[in-house]
């Protein structure tokens, strides 16, 4: 019998075009065989011998088959975990990293018999740093990228998923560019796009019959993009933009846009920004209490952890929300009880959604009983997530994207054993609003 992971075994995978040879394996050995007996005569013509011999046995295949797959299956299932836990959206990754933790802890802390194990790394909030450490752990042999917070981080990383063929798990990221249709074949995203928010902000200024709107808005492509959608679909019903402004990523002082926006006639502000960025801003404005006469709103702008960072600067703020504690359905109550008996606190949108995305990716790949990544991806582009902690999830084929309900709320004051300041769901938007037909 082969030793698995012997050049013998790796040399008769090669001969056999078995899937799931890696490169340094074959390299390894093609640099052993250079450096022994082969620089002699004799020692090519025992390799030949050997080849020819084993190329007949591989008529024997069928008999070991278990043998040849443990030659290539790894010992463990490595999820490269590539999350900001630094920069404006170092609030998010880690929010983010408590929900993937238990939904891994959920599970028994295996799939397909195999233990997970993560590798944690902080993208700094920049693409560079992501593609470097994700290269790396690829290296080492993950199989799926989970990640990132940013847009553009997650964009680089999807080209790199792209060319190792390697599954990447997007739960937070909400650039529309990252789903887009007949797109990435190894990128899925579980949760929100930039462009369902929008739409629900727009609803919102509809239902609050706000008439003229100034944005601010983080200086970043997707944002940008997202400023420009809300521009346009905000004008086709009678709404007047009066004036916008865009800011820097981790931008420290907005008090010169705040005093512009005082000084304009405009009932509400959207702010394009999330993070520390988002946080900044309002707690800025309720300095000078510019939330008490123009309603401040964004399309991922609180939640209760934001609103924890803001302070009572936060209350009567509106914001689209990725997932929310308080849905009422067996599986969210269970995880709910769970983070806190762990965490101490409730759940936040980033914890949530971290959970829900992952849990349904590794039930997939349970589900499909073998260690094939293609096996997973297809399994994956054509899933229902009927146990979903938001309610029904259904993955679109054509864009990789999950078509969901959108909930927007308010920041009010929360009550025993709600936290002091909380999401008020005022409103849920079916799924068939907010996607186009795929």
């Amino acid at each position: 019998m082969l030793r698995a992971g012997s050049c013998d075994a790796i040399h008769l995978q090669h001969l056999n075009a078995v899937p799931g040879l890696f490169p340094d394996q074959m390299a390894a050995c093609d640099f052993r065989s250079r450096t022994g007996s082969i620089a002699s005569s004799r020692g090519k013509n025992m390799k030949r011998r050997t080849l020819l011999k084993m190329a007949g046995a591989t008529a024997l295949a069928g008999v070991f088959p278990a043998q040849i797959l443990r030659a290539r299956e790894p010992d463990e299932f490595h999820i490269a975990a590539i999350l900001a836990f630094s920069g404006p959206y170092g609030l998010i990754g880690t929010d983010m990293r408590k929900g993937a933790e238990l939904a891994v802890a959920h599970r028994g802390g295996k799939v397909l018999g195999k233990s997970i194990r993560f590798s944690w790394e902080d993208d700094e909030t920049k693409p560079q740093p992501a593609v470097q450490k994700a290269t790396r752990l690829l290296a080492g042999g993950a199989q799926t990228i989970f990640g990132a917070v940013g847009s553009a981080s997650t964009l680089a990383l999807q080209s790199l998923a792209n060319q190792r063929k390697v599954p990447l798990l997007v739960t937070i990221s909400a650039d529309d560019a990252i789903t887009k249709r007949n797109g990435s074949r190894y990128t899925f995203r579980t949760s929100n796009t930039l462009g369902m928010e929008i739409r629900m902000c727009v609803e919102f200024v509809k239902t609050a019959g706000l008439k003229k709107i100034y944005g601010v808005t983080a200086d970043y492509q997707a944002t940008r993009e997202a400023w420009e959608q809300f521009s346009v679909l905000a004008a086709n019903i009678g709404v007047e933009i009066v004036g916008g402004d865009f800011a820097s990523l981790g931008n420290r002082d907005y008090s010169v846009i705040i005093d512009k926006i005082a000084k304009t006639n405009a009932e509400g502000i959207i702010v394009v920004a999330t993070g520390n960025d988002g946080v900044t801003f309002v707690k800025q404005a309720g300095q000078v209490g510019l939330g008490k006469s123009k309603t401040i709103f964004g399309p991922v702008l609180q939640d209760e952890t934001f609103a924890a960072a803001t302070g009572p600067a936060a209350l009567g703020v509106q914001s689209g929300v990725r997932y929310h504690f308080s849905i009422d359905n067996p599986q969210n109550g269970k995880f709910v009880d769970a983070y806190r008996a762990i965490h101490g606190s409730f759940p936040s949108s980033f914890a949530g959604e971290a959970y829900d995305g992952l849990s349904w990716w590794l039930d997939v790949v349970e589900s499909t009983d073998k260690w094939d990544i293609e096996a997973w991806v297809n399994a994956f582009e054509t899933s229902v997530r009927e146990n979903s902690l938001e309610g029904r999830k259904e993955m679109r084929p054509c864009d990789h994207q999950a078509a969901q309900a959108g909930l927007w709320g308010e920041v009010v004051r929360g009550e025993a054993p709600l936290p002091e300041l909380t999401m008020k769901i005022t409103n849920v938007f079916p799924a068939d609003k907010l996607f186009d037909a795929c």
